[in-house]
C-alpha cells in the first residue's frame, strides 16, 4: 500500500518535532556552546598542526589551500576575520611535525573532538565506555587523520587544474573542454564530500554503542543541508541586520565566529537526534547501545539527559 503524501508529511513533521524535543531534553544548546568554544580554541592549533604535517610531507606550500578548504563554506563575515589571523599564525616559522609544541597543539585540537563525543553520546543516549586515556588517544588520532585528509585534498585541488589543462590540450581528450564548468563544481564539491566523511566517522565511532552507516546517514545528510542553508541565512543576517561591532567593538569578529559555531554545533546535534528518533522508531530501542557497558551508562542518563544521582 502506497502512503499518501499527506500522511508522509505528518510522519516527517512528527519525527522532526520529536528530534527537537530530544534536543531540548538533552541540553542541546548548552552542549552546542561547549562545542563552539572548543572549536574556536582548537582551530588555530589544528591549522598549525596541519601546516607542520604538510611541511613534513613536502607540501608546505599548500597551507593557503588548506585554509580555503576550511573557510570557503563559512559566511564571508565569519571567515574573513579568522582567515586573516590564521594567515598571520601560519607564516610564523615553526619546527618539525614531531616537536613538543606541535604535539601540544594536537592535544588541544583533540578537545574539540571530545566535545563532539559528549554531544553524540547524549543524543544517542549511548555515552562512550572507553577509559579517558583511550578516548583522548582516539580523538588525537581523529585530528591526525583529519589533518592528513586536508593535506591530500589541498594537493588534489592544486593539481586538478594542471591535470585538467593537460587533458583538454591532449588531442584525444579535447572533448572534455565542454565539461569545464562541471569540473569546477566537482572540484569544490570535494569539500562537501570530505565534510560528509568526517561526519560519518564521528557518528559511527565517537559515541558508545554500534551503528551502521544506514543508521547515521540521514542525520549526516540533514546536517550538511541545514549547514549550507544556515550559512546562507547567517550571511544575510550579518549583512542586513546584525551589528556586532556596536556591541562587542574589537571583539566583533571573534563573537561572530562564536555565534556561527554555536549554531553549526546545534545543527550537528540535531542531525544526531534525528538519527536517534529514526532508529528508535524503526527498531524500537535506543539508538545503537548494543555494548553492555554503553547500555549501562545510557541507563544512568536521567529524564533530561543528565546522570542520575544515587538516590534517583
Amino acid at each position: 500500500m502506497i502512503a499518501k503524501p499527506r500522511d508522509t508529511t505528518w510522519k516527517v513533521a512528527a519525527i522532526i518535532w520529536e528530534a527537537l524535543k530530544r534536543f531540548d531534553r538533552d541540553d542541546g544548546w548548552a552542549i552546542s556552546a561547549h562545542i563552539a568554544l572548543n572549536a574556536l580554541l582548537a582551530i588555530f592549533p589544528f591549522l598549525i598542526f596541519v601546516t607542520a604535517l604538510a611541511a613534513f610531507l613536502g607540501a608546505g606550500q599548500m597551507s593557503g589551500q588548506i585554509v580555503h578548504i576550511i573557510f570557503d563554506t563559512w559566511p564571508q563575515a565569519v571567515a574573513a576575520p579568522l582567515a586573516s589571523e590564521v594567515d598571520k599564525v601560519l607564516t610564523t616559522p615553526r619546527g618539525g611535525v614531531l616537536t613538543i609544541g606541535v604535539l601540544l597543539t594536537l592535544w588541544v585540537s583533540s578537545s574539540a573532538v571530545e566535545s563532539l563525543r559528549i554531544a553524540l553520546g547524549r543524543a544517542y543516549h549511548c555515552p562512550t565506555s572507553k577509559p579517558v586515556w583511550l578516548s583522548r588517544l582516539q580523538s588525537m588520532w581523529f585530528v591526525a587523520l583529519g589533518a592528513l585528509g586536508l593535506v591530500v585534498v589541498a594537493v588534489f585541488i592544486v593539481l586538478w587544474p594542471i591535470l585538467w589543462d593537460f587533458a583538454i590540450n591532449h588531442r584525444y581528450l579535447a572533448w572534455l573542454a565542454a565539461f569545464e564548468f562541471a569540473s569546477d563544481v566537482l572540484r569544490y564539491a570535494l569539500t562537501v564530500i570530505v565534510l560528509a566523511i568526517a561526519l560519518l566517522a564521528a557518528h559511527l565511532w565517537l559515541p558508545g554503542g554500534r551503528r551502521k552507516v544506514a543508521d547515521v546517514l540521514p542525520g549526516v545528510i540533514a546536517t550538511i543541508i541545514l549547514f549550507i542553508a544556515g550559512a546562507t541565512v547567517f550571511s544575510i543576517y550579518i549583512a542586513r541586520f546584525a551589528n556586532y561591532a556596536s556591541t562587542y567593538a574589537g571583539l566583533a569578529g571573534a563573537m561572530t565566529a562564536v555565534v556561527f559555531l554555536n549554531v553549526s554545533a546545534a545543527l550537528f546535534i540535531l542531525g544526531a537526534e534525528f538519527n536517534a528518533v529514526l532508529v528508535e522508531r524503526r527498531k524500537g530501542r535506543a539508538a545503537g547501545c548494543s555494548n553492555p557497558k554503553s547500555r549501562a551508562a545510557a541507563d544512568r542518563i536521567g529524564a533530561r539527559g543528565r546522570p542520575r544521582t544515587a538516590s534517583a
